[in-house]
């Protein structure tokens, strides 16, 4: 987990856990750059969705992590943009075969469902994983929608 930076963005319901992650990166002295947002106030998951999503495909930061209240919408919003391969983890299970098959470059965190302890795992996880290649690449290659044959 060191020598890069690692992107963070959440909306108001998952700021709580995104401030469990950056204590956490901070004890282990992890990089990370925190884009959004800076308060439990109410804001618009979408925002920040964008702001990561584009962060990461630019290749600003090689992953990011989002949290929001059920993962979900952060994590729709990611999947919008090119290059983003953004998987909804609620257990480090989850978090790992997303980077051994899936190649995600983003772990969306459903924040109001899982502990700060569970967070840490599923951050863990996804981290600590690498991509298995293979076959799993053919099916990356895939994904985008010019490489879609009807």
């Amino acid at each position: 987990m060191s020598g890069f930076i690692i992107a963070l963005a959440s909306d108001h319901a998952g700021f709580a856990r995104k401030q469990a992650i950056i204590a956490y990166f901070r004890e282990r002295g992890i990089s990370f750059s925190d884009l959004g947002c800076f308060s439990d106030e109410s804001c618009d998951y979408p925002e920040y969705g964008h702001a990561i999503a584009q962060a990461v495909s630019s290749g600003a930061y090689p992953f990011g992590i989002t949290f929001c209240g059920t993962g979900q919408g952060i994590s729709m919003t990611a999947n919008k943009h090119p290059k983003i391969r953004s998987a909804l983890c609620w257990k480090p299970e989850i978090a790992r075969l997303a980077r051994q098959h899936n190649d995600a470059n983003i772990c969306s965190i459903p924040g109001r469902f899982v502990t700060d302890r569970e967070a840490i795992a599923i951050v863990d996880a996804f981290l600590d994983t690498s991509f298995e290649g293979g076959r799993h690449q053919r099916r990356i290659d895939k994904i985008p929608i010019a490489s879609y044959k009807e």
